[in-house]
C-alpha cells in the first residue's frame, strides 16, 4: 500500500538481518534501511527494541516488530498474497518452524565457536559445527528445498549463514563442501534468486569483519 512506512533497523553482517532483506525482497516490499552499530546503538533501535536492544528490528507504520524468525513471519502474514514462506498446511507449518528453530538454536553458536577458539577447543567446535551441518542436510534429503519443491521458511532462516561460510573455513580450516556438497549444491542454488543474491553479504567482507573481531577479542 503506497501510505505504509517500512523501515528496517539492521546491521550489513548480520546473518538474522539478512534474513529480513530476504524476506521483504520475496514480498516486493520497499523500505528505508537504517544500519545501526552494534557497538552504539542508536536511540531509535532502544526505543523500538527495549528488552533486547539488538537488531533486527522492523518498524511498519510506527509499530515495531523484533526478532528475526518473527518479522520473517509477520512479513509473511502480512504480505500474504505474494510468495508464499509457510506452507498453508498446518503440519507443514508447523514442521517448518521446528526446523527453523533448530536453525536458530544451534547454527550461531556453532558458527561462532569455530571462528572465537584455537587449539582444542576449535578441535571440538569444529565437530559440534559439521554435526550441525550434517543434521540439517539429513533434512533436507534431495529435495531441491527444505519445504520441498519451493523457496521457503527455513530456507530463509538458513541460506544467511551461506555468506559466514568462507569465515568458518577459513578459519576452522576446513572445506564444508567436502563435507556436506548436499547443503553446498542447496546454498548455491538458493543464490540463483534475486532475492537471496541482493541481500547477502560479501563473503570477504564477512571475512575481514570476522578477522577483526578476532583481533579486537585477542583471538589471534
Amino acid at each position: 500500500m503506497a501510505d505504509e512506512e517500512v523501515i528496517l533497523l539492521d546491521f550489513w553482517g548480520s546473518m538474522f538481518g539478512m534474513r529480513v532483506r530476504i524476506a521483504l525482497a520475496e514480498k516486493g516490499i520497499k523500505y528505508e534501511y537504517k544500519e545501526e552499530d552494534l557497538w552504539n546503538k542508536s536511540t531509535l533501535l532502544v526505543e523500538m527494541n527495549p528488552i533486547h536492544k539488538r537488531i533486527p528490528v522492523l518498524i511498519h507504520n510506527g509499530k515495531s516488530i523484533c526478532e528475526s524468525l518473527i518479522i520473517v513471519q509477520y512479513v509473511d502474514e502480512v504480505w500474504h498474497g505474494k510468495a508464499p514462506l509457510l506452507p498453508s498446511d498446518p503440519y507443514q507449518r508447523a514442521h517448518a518452524r521446528f526446523w527453523a528453530d533448530v536453525v536458530d538454536d544451534k547454527m550461531y553458536d556453532a558458527g561462532k565457536n569455530v571462528w572465537a577458539t584455537k587449539g582444542e577447543d576449535q578441535e571440538a567446535a569444529n565437530k559440534v559445527f559439521f554435526d550441525t551441518l550434517k543434521l540439517l542436510e539429513a533434512e533436507l534429503g534431495d529435495k531441491p528445498y527444505f519445504g520441498g519443491d519451493s523457496f521457503g521458511f527455513v530456507d530463509v532462516a538458513l541460506i544467511p549463514y551461506y555468506s559466514w561460510f568462507h569465515a568458518y573455513e577459513t578459519f576452522g580450516n576446513f572445506s564444508i563442501e567436502a563435507e556436506c556438497p548436499k547443503l553446498i549444491a542447496w546454498a548455491k542454488r538458493c543464490t540463483e534468486k534475486e532475492s537471496v543474491s541482493k541481500s547477502l553479504a560479501d563473503e570477504n567482507k564477512i571475512c575481514e569483519f570476522v578477522s577483526q573481531l578476532r583481533n579486537k577479542f585477542g583471538i589471534e
